[in-house]
């Protein structure tokens, strides 16, 4: 998993609550598309597309100050949903690494940790006044080492994040990785509880 410390670039703004997990990726590319790093094409294709299959020039990632865009601001309750950590791939399949949102679907918010994506939860009048410095695509600054937001007229504000899940993305560890940070220590604590408890072993004890 890729490590993520500081992200600058555009902003794409997508004032639009309720942006579920079938819109941004539609179960059946899952199930006809084996390669995860595919995705990206069909990425919020209801929005992005017109029927014929050309880009909508509405929709904020195919404006050409967007295009690419590695930071998403969006509504309320984004990524809503079935459960569907395809979401997370296609999205970075687009080129996004960072969705700054007042809130998030429970397991979309799960699944951005375990696949290097950082899910930052701002309230609505902070997005909106980021959205309008970044409309032109002026770019912003994530910075993961400090737990800061930088915008286009050099403000800086903090934002919460779990210091587990914090740790996490800055080493580009997932919840085993996490867990096997601390190997020794628990090969360690396996070895002596062996010693104490040989009963609780009991393939070992047999051998």
């Amino acid at each position: 998993m890729q490590p993520f410390t500081t992200l600058t670039g555009p902003a794409a703004w997508l004032p639009r609550a309720n942006v579920d997990t079938d819109v941004i990726i539609r179960i059946e590319r899952l199930t006809t598309i084996g390669d995860r790093s595919r995705l990206g094409p069909y990425a919020m294709e209801a929005l992005r597309y017109r029927e014929d299959g050309s880009d909508d020039p509405s929709f904020v990632f195919n404006q050409p100050a967007f295009r690419g865009a590695p930071i998403l601001l969006a509504g309320e309750n984004f990524g809503c949903g079935s459960s569907r950590e395809g979401a997370v791939w296609a999205l970075q399949g687009m080129g996004v690494r960072c969705v700054i949102a007042p809130s998030f679907g429970d397991i979309f918010f799960n699944n951005c940790f375990q696949n290097g994506m950082l899910p930052i939860r701002l309230a609505p009048d902070a997005i909106e006044a980021l959205a309008r410095q970044c409309a032109d695509g002026d770019a912003m600054t994530v910075d993961l080492t400090q737990c800061t937001l930088a915008a286009p007229d050099g403000s800086v504000a903090p934002f919460a994040i779990d210091p587990l899940r914090r740790e996490g993305l800055l080493h580009g560890l997932d919840d085993i990785g996490l867990t096997l940070k601390d190997d020794t220590l628990i090969r360690a604590w396996q070895a002596a509880d062996r010693q104490r408890r040989p009963w609780a072993w009991p393939a070992e004890h047999a051998a």
